[in-house]
């Protein structure tokens, strides 16, 4: 068993991501919920990638479709949405809104806890990918731990 616990990662990176992460090894495929997830394990985890301007527009435009994202990430084991902005930058609305900022977190907040997803203002890109990395890699190690695979 302890063999299972040190299998590689393979990440999966969903076909129709448009800025996505490079990560060693990973693998490129369709998704049902999420961005990125891990071999063996896209039914029970997934990592869904935001930028600020995405999460606006998603806020705003595409409201019902960012709902049921988060409906649908609610049915896995874990899932989080990981925001490439730290809170205080996302309370500068983009210049293409009139989403009021406040608008925008009470509703990220709100989806957070009624569909028991995580949501993460990571400060930046490159933070973004590493804390989607960390994540699928915890979401891995227990998972192996506790179910043996």
């Amino acid at each position: 068993m302890a063999k299972r616990l040190h299998e590689p990662l393979i990440i999966v990176v969903d076909s129709r991501e448009q800025q996505p992460y490079r990560y060693p090894g990973a693998v490129v495929k369709g998704l049902r919920s999420g961005d990125y997830s891990i071999v063996g394990f896209e039914d029970r985890v997934a990592v869904e990638r935001k930028t600020k301007e995405d999460a606006y527009a998603s806020l705003g435009a595409g409201r019902v479709r960012f709902e049921k994202e988060f409906q649908r990430l609610s049915k896995l084991d874990y899932a989080a949405v990981v925001i490439e902005s730290s809170l205080e930058d996302f309370l500068i609305a983009p210049a293409f809104t009139r989403m009021n900022p406040k608008a925008a977190v009470n509703s990220i907040i709100a989806w957070s806890v009624k569909y028991k997803v995580c949501v993460f203002f990571a400060g930046h890109r490159a933070l973004a990918k590493t804390l989607t990395c960390r994540l699928l890699e915890k979401f891995a190690r227990y998972a192996r731990e506790t179910h043996g695979g």
